[in-house]
């Protein structure tokens, strides 16, 4: 009965502290500080700066010091989401994991990934190389 016992408390850490996984409960919305807010807005003054245009028809966003900007969006059913690298340094990815999507190539300076959100849902989404310490993730919401 011990064994059985101190097998169950094992498990029951391991399940709750195990190794690090991204599930949906980590990302159903980012959550967006008064620090978020300020590094989104040097995010727009640099995609700017760089001659960066957002196109007509797609939603954009920016990926810099570590955060998705915006962390949260909202679309329509159909809708393409365009994510760019504005960082100067720094590698970044995509990945809809939960979708069972593969993740991008790492993406470097003003290098961008596209996605057409076809059906409605949630939609988590990281960063592969900086999910699990930097928190690097977002959220889509895509409706009717």
């Amino acid at each position: 009965m011990r064994a059985l016992s101190l097998f169950a408390i094992f498990f029951g850490l391991l399940f709750a502290f195990g190794p690090a996984t991204f599930d949906r409960a980590q990302a159903q919305e980012a959550p967006v500080d008064a620090d978020t807010q300020a590094v989104c807005a040097e995010a727009e003054e640099r995609f700017a700066a760089a001659g960066g245009k957002k196109e007509a028809g797609k939603v954009t966003v920016l990926m810099y010091k570590y955060r998705f900007c915006p962390p949260n969006i909202a679309v329509k059913t159909g809708t393409t989401v365009r994510w760019i690298n504005v960082d100067k340094r720094t590698s970044h990815s995509v990945w809809l994991k939960d979708a069972g999507q593969p993740e991008s190539t790492r993406m470097f300076n003003m290098e961008t990934y596209e996605f057409r959100f076809a059906a409605p849902g949630k939609y988590p989404y990281l960063c592969g190389p900086h999910w699990d310490q930097e928190k690097m993730i977002g959220h889509v919401t895509v409706t009717d």
